[in-house]
């Protein structure tokens, strides 16, 4: 038996599948996709159950900024497609941008902006209805079981850069001037090419620090993988009681 949910598991947060009782493992290599060569990233699919429901985990993710294409960080996407994955789950690490959302809290995307300058959608008229990239009825759900548990639940508009350098305080302030709320290298093009397959989508970040000129302390990776790591325990709980509830 296969599973109709997937979960794509952003940087420090690979511990959630420790918390699935996995009966199938893929690696990125046999699964036809280019692995990562960046820490927190495992780079395999795991099958299993969590929370009494079927799931995908893609424990992982490759980046443009790796000097791989639109296309080729979005294979993963296909690949779950294929197995027969209709809602995806898409996490993230990524800096918070406004001054309410805090580093170790969460935020629930509920738009982003695409400032990659690709897509996986190039090489045809694909030209595919955005309006509701973030199914919002899933985002309901989401924050009615977040309010069930009394998690504080951020919602906001992710902006998704090539990287792999992090911006500069002035990149920050044009960010929020154009309404990003957090910032990121990853997401937005999984997000495209699964909605172009017809892939029910939802989007979380965790903040793992502030964006460049919004604190005096510097950034780096090792703070994201941390702060991850830490924030986890708190996604594990919603998606519990979440998945648990949903009556998809």
């Amino acid at each position: 038996m296969s599973a109709s949910i997937a979960i794509v598991l952003g940087s420090g947060l690979g511990s959630f599948a420790d918390h699935v009782t996995v009966e199938r493992e893929v690696s990125f290599h046999d699964a036809g996709m280019p692995e990562s060569k960046v820490e927190g990233h495992k780079g395999r699919f795991l099958l299993g159950d969590f929370a009494a429901t079927k799931i995908w985990v893609m424990q992982g993710r490759v980046h443009l900024y790796e000097g791989h294409t639109a296309k080729d960080v979005t294979t993963g996407v296909r690949w779950l497609a294929d197995q027969g994955v209709t809602r995806l789950i898409l996490t993230n690490a990524a800096g918070s941008l406004h001054p309410t959302f805090s580093p170790g809290e969460w935020m629930m995307l509920s738009d982003h902006l695409n400032l990659t300058s690709t897509s996986p959608l190039e090489g045809g008229a694909h030209f595919i209805d955005m309006t509701d990239v973030y199914s919002s009825a899933w985002r309901q759900h989401m924050r009615e079981s977040a309010r069930n548990i009394g998690m504080a639940l951020h919602e906001g508009v992710y902006a998704g850069l090539r990287g792999p350098q992090y911006e500069t305080p002035a990149e920050i302030r044009m960010l929020r001037a154009m309404g990003a709320d957090a910032v990121g290298m990853s997401t937005v093009l999984e997000a495209l090419q699964a909605r172009a397959l017809g892939l029910e989508v939802l989007g979380f970040s965790c903040l793992t620090n502030w964006g460049a000129g919004l604190s005096a302390r510097g950034l780096d990776h090792s703070e994201v993988l941390d702060t991850g790591q830490q924030a986890a325990a708190q996604m594990l709980r919603l998606l519990s009681v979440a998945l648990a509830s949903d009556g998809k």
